[in-house]
């Protein structure tokens, strides 16, 4: 618990604190948003705004994992560099399309085949690794098993092991790049997606924490049952602690008026992080709950495109979805704290269905 404390604390005093710096390095170097044409015309003031604000969010969290893992006195366990790999290359590939951006100054970064292959990189080497390197209890980081609340019956080896691979490299790699463009497409509004990234990785924190006290090697033999089969929870809730309070800094600077963004670095980053979290700690359907709000918006814009390709009409003024009640009138800031609202009550709702779930399993 100490650990996780000063996770917590420490990211987000760094955050706080060195977010104005990178404001001031951002703001000298004229690295400001470009604001598309077609979006809503309130955002044309905010051309100019620092971005790259996902640097401040990265640096603070891995900081943060550092030095509780010297406080602790233990070191990382391996699924922690996996998760962090995940957290790192997905915030690079983010400060790339920033970058180009902003010395091209345009809407689009990186050709989206290229964002892909890069996503995929890194996707496939994460897989991979958390597949291999059991610990001395025979667990890997992942598994071949699709996951709810714990791994199910449904494994994608079963056709072989070859044909076992691909799928499994197929699913992993859906899930970090549907997390990470749900975060991108939420970060639309100031302090949209840090908000809902706050309720969403501190679900998280409770849920790797509670897996870590009913963790399999070392669970009471009375919840035996209920125990869970998951590799280095402390680890992963350590980071998603410290991610929780580099998100609470950030979101002093980037709350309406928003003094800088988070850009693709920031949303990236968290999504792959999300999606890491998710496989690492065997609850990739349950992080549909957790992380409903991202869902909810992406699913607007899938229906949007959807039925205008079909119909050539619009189900929304405009997607994603915050930006129809932008058209409808609704002030920015309701806008973010309803949403904010619902990103909450989506989050405690996965952190009752897993909990309901083991004491169904421990009765």
């Amino acid at each position: 618990m100490v650990a996780i404390g000063v996770a917590l604390s420490s990211a987000l005093i760094l955050s706080l604190f060195f977010t104005p710096v990178l404001i001031h390095v951002l703001t000298k170097r004229n690295f400001g948003q470009f604001i598309r044409q077609d979006g809503p015309t309130g955002h044309y003031t905010k051309r100019g705004t620092p971005t790259m604000g996902g640097i401040v969010i990265i640096g603070a969290t891995t900081v943060a994992w550092i030095l509780a893992h010297l406080v602790s006195g233990r070191m990382p366990g391996f699924s922690a560099f996996l998760l962090m790999f995940l957290f790192i290359g997905a915030g690079l590939i983010g400060f790339i399309d920033d970058y180009i951006k902003i010395s091209k100054q345009r809407s689009l970064g990186l050709h989206p085949s290229a964002k892909i292959i890069g996503q995929l990189s890194i996707g496939t080497i994460f897989t991979l690794l958390a597949l291999h390197h059991p610990n001395a209890d025979g667990i890997t980081a992942a598994s071949f098993h699709i996951s709810v609340v714990r791994d199910t019956v449904i494994t994608l080896d079963s056709w072989g092991l070859i044909i076992g691979f691909i799928l499994i490299i197929a699913w992993l790699n859906f899930l970090v790049a549907a997390w990470s463009n749900g975060v991108n497409l939420t970060d639309g509004l100031d302090g949209l997606a840090t908000g809902a990234s706050l309720f969403s990785f501190g679900a998280y924190t409770a849920v790797s924490l509670w897996q870590w006290y009913q963790n399999c090697p070392t669970a009471d033999d009375s919840v035996l049952q209920a125990c869970y089969e998951v590799r280095d929870p402390r680890d992963l809730a350590i980071i998603s602690a410290a991610i929780v309070g580099a998100c609470f800094g950030f979101l002093w600077w980037n709350t309406s008026p928003a003094q800088i963004f988070m850009g693709d670095t920031g949303s990236l980053a968290l999504g792959g992080a999300f999606a890491g979290l998710s496989i690492l700690s065997r609850t990739e359907f349950l992080a549909v709950i957790i992380g409903g709000l991202f869902v909810v918006i992406v699913m607007s814009d899938v229906i949007q495109i959807g039925v205008f390709k079909l119909t050539r009409k619009r189900v929304f003024r405009m997607a994603p979805l915050h930006h129809h009640f932008e058209l409808k009138g609704w002030p920015e800031v309701t806008i973010v704290v309803r949403f904010w609202i619902i990103a909450g009550l989506f989050a405690v709702l996965g952190i009752a269905l897993f909990y309901a779930e083991w004491v169904v399993r421990a009765l």
